[in-house]
């Protein structure tokens, strides 16, 4: 009996196993997500694919499209929901936001994702009469911003090719990436070495350096920036700027793979 039930937690493992790996390729794709592609990047057979996203299916973890494809459910979004209630970013973020704020004399501002553009939940200002202002709730595009160069450069370029298609690339300022191919290579550039520089893109006059922020699942789930009068900005404060982003993510539970 020992022996039977050892295996039996064993099978329970080895489902969990594979029902996280289908749940972490479908979240790690913009659009829905096909069998046949669930399969390949989970290298499970399709047909106990297929078992398992069923029974996600039947409890609202995820949801076929009318296409046959797969993508999160509304089961997911409201345990998330939940999480983030217990959980304010903003509040975790401050304090080491004006540490940082204070080490530099610059502008600190928390953003988080949503569609395709960044929003300002928090910020530090500078204590100085000259100084970068972002209004909290104001928004912008992502391929404008240094955050949201790291957020695009991080999901890859099916993703960027992807926001570019929609967006248009709209210009700011002469500095804008309005071409695919100069946005493809500075947002990959970025996400490999972890922050983006915002060189006059938004706003002339204005420099900013942009890294990301995450959970204990490891999601990116906000982006951390200084902004300065760009004469002013230096390029020795993206080791702090990095250092700050991964203290956050600490304390949000992320516990970072070498």
């Amino acid at each position: 009996m020992a022996i039977q039930r050892n295996q039996a937690g064993s099978n329970s493992i080895q489902v969990i196993e594979r029902l996280a790996s289908l749940l972490d390729v479908i979240a790690a794709h913009e659009d829905s997500v096909s069998l046949k592609i669930l399969s390949a990047e989970t290298g499970l057979h399709p047909s106990t694919a297929f078992r398992i996203l069923a029974s996600l299916a039947e409890h609202g973890f995820v949801e076929r499209t009318t296409r046959g494809n797969y993508q999160l459910g509304v089961k997911l979004m409201q345990l998330g929901s939940r999480v983030s209630a217990s959980v304010d970013i903003r509040k975790v973020a401050l304090p080491l936001m004006e540490k940082l704020r204070d080490q530099l004399g610059e502008t600190v501002n928390l953003t988080v994702r949503e569609d395709d553009e960044v929003v300002y939940i928090e910020r530090s200002l500078a204590k100085r009469m000259i100084r970068v202002e972002q209004v909290i709730g104001s928004r912008a595009p992502l391929h404008v911003t240094a955050a949201g160069k790291v957020i695009l450069g991080n999901q890859g370029e099916a993703a960027c090719r992807s926001y570019a298609k929609r967006s248009k690339l709209p210009a700011y300022t002469k500095n804008t990436h309005t071409k695919i191919t100069a946005l493809l290579h500075d947002c990959i550039s970025a996400a490999k070495r972890g922050y983006a520089l915002d060189n006059e893109e938004a706003e002339l006059g204005v420099g900013c350096i942009g890294t990301l922020i995450h959970d204990a699942g490891g999601h990116v789930v906000a982006g951390l920036s200084v902004s300065a009068p760009i004469e002013r900005r230096r390029d020795e404060w993206i080791a702090q700027v990095m250092e700050t982003g991964a203290q956050i993510s600490k304390q949000l539970g992320y516990h970072a793979t070498t």
